[in-house]
């Protein structure tokens, strides 16, 4: 079988498999955020942090509580890496430097698992269970609510209730996020992860040298790393570690779980607002993004450029061999179109445009399908941008499913899509400008500036994945790309909750014939042009000094 053909035939059977959970896991999902049963293991769960389940709030109590319960979090693991050196289970590990714990904390409750250290190398099974595991779950969950919220700004009338915070994050994590899981975690050890509480151990002299590994509860976390788009691997290989992903089902497997939910929420949202045809359009815009860059990922990777290249059946530097071009391509794809950025290959070893497409799959907001609640959410700000474009052209006020789109609306609309471009590149700007940052590029010249724009990008879109030629563990970069993404993850957050509460209080506006219909194909694709003319007039400058410019010149 050639190597096209076995890439094609993966993406043939995970087009299936989401398809076949599509409907089941979005109604699921949609009956978990309407449901007003609480499950006892919850109802004690409520008690215990003394929240009231059942107590609307509108917007400005929604947020607070998002930000609360993520400033504690944020706090909770920045102080168990510095007392890690005093815990039990941590395989000896000293604590963790005060930058690099700010960047690590900040990151996996951002839900960007950006990680500047060598897993294996740092963290105990204290802090890699008790802690990054723990935030995998609730920094996910947390994503999810916040979408809900908007799904019921647009569902809702004549009310600023957007629901309760506590509620929605508590049933996220016990009723969707910790089934799953475990089902994942089982199927991985199947494949051949590891799940255990090993200590260190010594594996010989190899190369002149010695070699050492350590065990884990690798499995666990791997099933919540990819289902949450979160990405913080246990090792620092990340997904190419074989003890994180060990063969070509188990990778097919990852790439499944980081785009099941995300892809099933567009159900959710036409389940919840009463027309299953606009989650449809979603989900179309969703689709065509996403096949359209995976096919492009694998064209330019498999397109040799010599016998090296025809010999190893595609450009197979930084790629492993029991994942191939296809595999790998297929992943990159999916976890820089997500939240994800978890890795089974090197991207800085992917060719200039294939590192290009993964970078612009982060900048355009990770909407296709997105991260877990964050792609639903930064989609339908989109489709808010979508339906005022066409309110322009054709000279009325702009409606979306009953709403009419008026000045404050679009206002948070705008600021939601400008900050996070705002972040990366001035964050790049000043990296280049000052001496001491671009002493941690590998490389110079256009690729140099790639491993700097790719790593601001990363952290301020919620990422997390890395072009592997950047030393990021320097006091610049873990305070600067920890800010980046404490900033690019709750700052949005702020607006759509805002813009939530605003819609919420509107009363719904009837359809008539000069109405777009949002539901029809014509806005789908709409909604893709939008989406493709904003990101790139934002970052084609940058892209166009670094991806496109090496890519160009090989």
């Amino acid at each position: 079988m050639s190597p096209v053909l076995a890439g094609v035939l993966q993406l043939l059977a995970l087009v299936v498999a989401l398809g076949l959970a599509y409907r089941p896991l979005g109604d699921y999902m949609a009956g978990v955020y309407s449901s007003k049963k609480h499950l006892r293991v919850e109802k004690w769960i409520y008690r215990a942090i003394g929240a009231n389940p059942d107590t609307e709030m509108r917007w400005p109590a929604y947020l607070r509580g998002v930000l609360a319960f993520s400033a504690v979090s944020v706090l909770f693991l920045y102080l168990l890496q510095r007392f890690q050196g005093s815990l039990p289970g941590s395989l000896g590990f000293s604590s963790i430097d005060p930058d690099q714990a700010f960047n690590t904390a900040a990151s996996f409750v951002a839900n960007t698992n950006w990680q500047s250290y060598y897993g294996e190398q740092a963290m105990g099974h204290v802090v890699q269970t008790g802690g990054l595991a723990v935030q995998n779950f609730v920094s996910a969950s947390v994503g999810i609510a916040v979408a809900v919220a908007l799904v019921r700004g647009f569902a809702r009338s004549r009310t600023g209730e957007l629901g309760n915070f506590w509620s929605d994050l508590v049933r996220g994590t016990i009723r969707i996020l910790l089934p799953i899981a475990v089902i994942a975690a089982l199927v991985l050890v199947a494949c051949g992860a590891i799940q255990n509480f090993s200590g260190i151990h010594g594996v010989g002299q190899f190369m002149g040298g010695s070699q050492q590994w350590n065990g884990g509860a690798v499995a666990s976390q791997e099933a919540i790393k990819e289902l949450g788009t979160n990405g913080g691997g246990y090792f620092n290989a990340n997904s190419a570690h074989p003890f994180e992903n060990p063969n070509g089902l188990s990778n097919l497997l990852e790439i499944f779980l980081i785009l099941v939910i995300p892809f099933s929420l567009t159900r959710t949202f036409g389940r919840m607002v009463g027309s299953l045809k606009q989650g449809y359009a979603i989900l179309a815009a969703m689709g065509i993004i996403w096949l359209g860059f995976t096919a492009l990922m694998m064209w330019t990777e498999f397109a040799h450029h010599g016998p090296a290249f025809d010999i190893a059946g595609g450009a197979m530097e930084g790629k492993e061999t029991r994942f191939g071009v296809g595999g790998s391509s297929i992943f990159a794809v999916a976890t820089t179109l997500t939240s994800t950025g978890a890795v089974n290959s090197f991207h800085s070893s992917f060719t200039g445009l294939g590192g290009g497409i993964a970078m612009l799959g982060m900048q355009l907001g990770e909407i296709a399908p997105g991260g877990t609640g964050s792609g639903l959410y930064g989609m339908l700000i989109m489709a808010i941008i979508a339906v005022f474009i066409a309110g322009l052209m054709v000279g009325r006020t702009p409606e979306y499913l009953g709403k009419k789109i008026g000045t404050r609306e679009i206002k948070l609309a705008a600021c939601y899509i400008l900050i996070t471009p705002a972040l990366v590149l001035c964050f790049t700007a000043a990296a280049m400008a000052l001496p001491t940052p671009v002493h941690s590029m590998t490389n110079s010249g256009a690729h140099g500036f790639s491993e700097i724009l790719y790593a601001y990008t990363s952290g301020a879109n919620n990422n997390g994945s890395a072009f592997a030629g950047l030393n990021a563990d320097t006091q610049w970069f873990n305070t600067t790309i920890g800010l980046a993404m404490l900033l690019g993850r709750f700052l949005p957050m702020v607006f759509v909750l805002a813009l939530a509460g605003s819609l919420a209080e509107q009363r719904p506006v009837p359809a008539t014939v000069g109405t777009l219909g949002t539901h029809k194909p014509l806005f789908s694709g709409l909604l893709v042009g939008t989406i493709m003319i904003v990101a790139g007039l934002t970052y084609f400058p940058a892209l166009a000094l670094g991806p496109l410019a090496e890519g160009l010149a090989s």
